[in-house]
C-alpha cells in the first residue's frame, strides 16, 4: 500500500484530513508578514470551539469555549510564536529572547527548537508555574531568573535586543499580533460569523489586541469584547500601573501591559469593557469549567469568571446572545492549584468487597 493509499484510507475510515499545515499556511494571505518569512510550524491553531450546554441553559445564551490549551505547547501563545519565529528565521536571526510569566517561554523555546535557534528566557524569580517552566527547559531554552517583576524582565529584553542582533519574540513584536489574529478568523469560520460577545483574560494585552484586529480585518461581523483582569493585577481597570502585581493567575500577573492602550481601544471600539475579578472568582470558575470537562489554568478561567460575575449583578445581558469565551491555556500549565488541595486517595485491599464498601452498590 502506497502512502497515498494510506492517506485515502484515513480519510474514508476516520474522516481525518491530514492536509492541515498550520496557521501561516492556512491564513497567510491575511497576515502582514514579510516576503522573506520562512514558515516554522508545529501545526498550531485549529483549536476546538466547544459548546457548553449546561452553562448555556443557565445563562440563556449560546455559549462556546475556544480552548486554546490544545495548541502544541498548551496555550494560545503558539499562534503568535509561529509568526514571530518564522519572521526571525527568514531574516537570519540565530537567537531569540523573551520575558515571560511562563506560557511565552514554553512557546518561544518550542518554536526556536523547531527552527534550530538558540532561545533565552527571562522570568521573574519565583513567579512562574512549574508546568510552564518545565516546558521551556524541556525545549532547550536558557532560563534566567531576575530579581524583579515580569515588567522588569521585559524592560531588559527590549534593551538587549536594541543593542544586539538577538530577536525579541514578546507580544510587542508586531508579528506576534499577526499570528494571534487567527483565533478570530477560526471563530468566524466555525460559527459563520463573529459572536455577539467575546470574553477573554487580559494580561500583557496582546491577545485582546489581536482578536479585535482579526475580527475587523476578517469582516464577518464584530463582537463586543469583555476583557478580564485579575483584581491584584488590574492596571487597565485601575487606570495606572501596578508595581507589584499579585494573583493566583500567574499568566496575567502583569502590572504594565505592553499593549494596554490597544486593549482599551478594543474595548471602547467594540462597545465592550475591561473589568477585574477576584482570585476566588477565578478559582471557582476553573472548577466550573472542569465540571464540564474543560480543565484550564487559573488565568484562562478569568474570561468566564468575568462573564458570570457581570451576569450575576445584571451588568451582562446574555439571553439570546452567542458568546465565545477564550480559554488561553491548559490546566497542565499550572497544576499546583489542584495538587495543592488534593487529599490522598483512599487505600483499600485489592478485592471486590473492599471496593463495593467504598463506592457503594
Amino acid at each position: 500500500m502506497t502512502a497515498i493509499d494510506r492517506y485515502n484510507r484515513l480519510i474514508l475510515t476516520f474522516g481525518v484530513d491530514m492536509t492541515y499545515q498550520g496557521l501561516i499556511h492556512r491564513y497567510g494571505q491575511y497576515l502582514d508578514l514579510p516576503a522573506y518569512t520562512k514558515n516554522i510550524s508545529l501545526l498550531e491553531g485549529n483549536t476546538p470551539l466547544i459548546p457548553m450546554p449546561r452553562l448555556s441553559t443557565e445563562l440563556g445564551c449560546e455559549l462556546f469555549i475556544k480552548f486554546e490549551g490544545l495548541n502544541p505547547t498548551g496555550s494560545f501563545k503558539d499562534r503568535g510564536m509561529t509568526a514571530a519565529i518564522s519572521e526571525a528565521v527568514g531574516r537570519g536571526a540565530q537567537t531569540v529572547i523573551c520575558a515571560s510569566t511562563g506560557n511565552t517561554a514554553a512557546s518561544a523555546a518550542a518554536y526556536a527548537a523547531r527552527a534550530g535557534l538558540r532561545s533565552i528566557v527571562l522570568i521573574p524569580e519565583g513567579k512562574v508555574a512549574v508546568g510552564k517552566l518545565a516546558g521551556a527547559i524541556a525545549y532547550g531554552a536558557e532560563v534566567i531568573q531576575i530579581q524583579g517583576s515580569f515588567d522588569d524582565a521585559l524592560t531588559l529584553v527590549v534593551e538587549i535586543t536594541q543593542r544586539t542582533p538577538i530577536a525579541l519574540v514578546n507580544s510587542i513584536n508586531p508579528f506576534r499580533i499577526e499570528g494571534q489574529k487567527t483565533g478570530a478568523f477560526e471563530i468566524c469560520d466555525d460559527l459563520g460569523s463573529a459572536p455577539d460577545w467575546l470574553c477573554l483574560p487580559v494580561g500583557n494585552a496582546g491577545n485582546i489586541t489581536s482578536y479585535w484586529a482579526g475580527f475587523k480585518q476578517y469582516q464577518k461581523g464584530l463582537p463586543q469584547v469583555l476583557g478580564v483582569q485579575a483584581a491584584g493585577a488590574a492596571p487597565l481597570v485601575l487606570g495606572h500601573p501596578v508595581e507589584k502585581p499579585e494573583t493566583i493567575a500567574t499568566a496575567i500577573r502583569i502590572g504594565k501591559p505592553a499593549r494596554g492602550e490597544q486593549a482599551l481601544q478594543a474595548a471602547e471600539e467594540s462597545k465592550g469593557r475591561i473589568i477585574a475579578v477576584s482570585d476566588e472568582q477565578i478559582l471557582s470558575t476553573q472548577k466550573i469549567l472542569a465540571s464540564e470537562g474543560v480543565w484550564v489554568e487559573p488565568a484562562s478561567a478569568a474570561g468566564l469568571a468575568g462573564l458570570l460575575a457581570e451576569s450575576a449583578v445584571g451588568k451582562f445581558e446574555a439571553k439570546g446572545k452567542r458568546v465565545v469565551v477564550v480559554c488561553t491555556g491548559h490546566g497542565m500549565k499550572d497544576p499546583s492549584i489542584i495538587t495543592g488541595s488534593f487529599t490522598s486517595p483512599t487505600v483499600i485491599p485489592a478485592n471486590y468487597e473492599a471496593l463495593i464498601d467504598v463506592i457503594g452498590k
